[in-house]
């Protein structure tokens, strides 16, 4: 591997030493397979275009999600963290609730925050104001973030009520209506960019709820400890960051607490 991730440093300016090895080393054999090449080497003399190149770093990014993919999370964030977060904005405080679903794919976990966060707002006596911020580094999967069309197979977790008020059924799939989508602002982001902590267009960050789940493990270590030191800057004290099971071990470093076990839901204390 160490061939490879010099050759796509040299010739692209590509930085694959910031992945797991193992799963670097899974992906490029699939590829590799994928493309007819016999050996390494070949694969490696065909990643001298830059297309290829590209092909290999958008395939390290694992982009399958669902509606309320995690039903345990998404009913700790209705039932609790939501509402908890939302008696601080309204009538007395005028600023709005800030989210930001980091590595959002196709737009499954911004669109399920969206639905609660309208169905929790439309239930109480004043709007919780609100904004959603959904990055992702695929400009092919934010495409599809846009457009909100599914199909049925990613809302298996969605309720009928949920289903029948937040979605048109064009065919064979589902579309998010207006008023779901225009409530996210989808951009693309590098969460190991240098130069960002947050998303540009959330000009300051300040998040209220950060959900960053099934990311961190496809990164090395001292990738992750970037990563979630960024996380943990961009929210406000006593904001929440979630992320995926496999990933919660690795949290509480930041001057994150976890908020009960096995949550995968952290508060910044400090």
């Amino acid at each position: 591997m160490d061939a490879l991730v010099e050759r796509m440093q040299r010739a692209h300016g590509l930085d694959l030493g910031v992945y797991d090895l193992g799963h670097l080393g899974k992906t490029v054999e699939k590829q590799r397979l994928a493309k007819g090449c016999a050996t390494l080497t070949a694969y490696l003399e065909l990643l001298t275009d830059r297309g290829e190149a590209e092909g290999l770093v958008a395939s390290l990014a694992n982009h399958h999600s669902e509606l309320f993919r995690e039903p345990l999370l998404f009913a700790q964030l209705e039932q609790r963290i939501l509402p908890a977060l939302a008696t601080t904005k309204g009538v007395s405080n005028p600023s709005e609730l800030r989210v930001w679903s980091a590595g959002c794919a196709a737009g499954q976990e911004a669109y399920s925050l969206a639905i609660l966060l309208l169905e929790l707002s439309q239930g109480r006596d004043a709007p919780v104001p609100f904004r959603i911020f959904a990055t992702d580094l695929s400009t092919e999967q934010l495409a599809l973030a846009k457009a909100g069309t599914y199909a049925e197979s990613a809302l298996r977790n969605v309720r009928l009520g949920h289903l029948e008020r937040w979605f048109t059924r064009r065919g064979a799939t589902f579309e998010a209506v207006p008023e779901l989508r225009e409530r996210v602002s989808f951009s693309r982001h590098d969460l190991l960019d240098a130069d960002s902590e947050c998303p540009k267009e959330s000009i300051c960050g300040q998040f209220d709820l950060v959900l960053c789940c099934n990311v961190l493990f496809y990164y090395r270590p001292d990738s992750q400890r970037v990563i979630l030191d960024k996380l943990g800057k961009c929210l406000v004290t006593g904001g929440v960051l979630a992320t995926g099971q496999a990933e919660r071990n690795t949290v509480s470093a930041f001057g994150l607490q976890a908020m009960a076990v096995p949550s995968t839901l952290f508060r910044k204390v400090r």
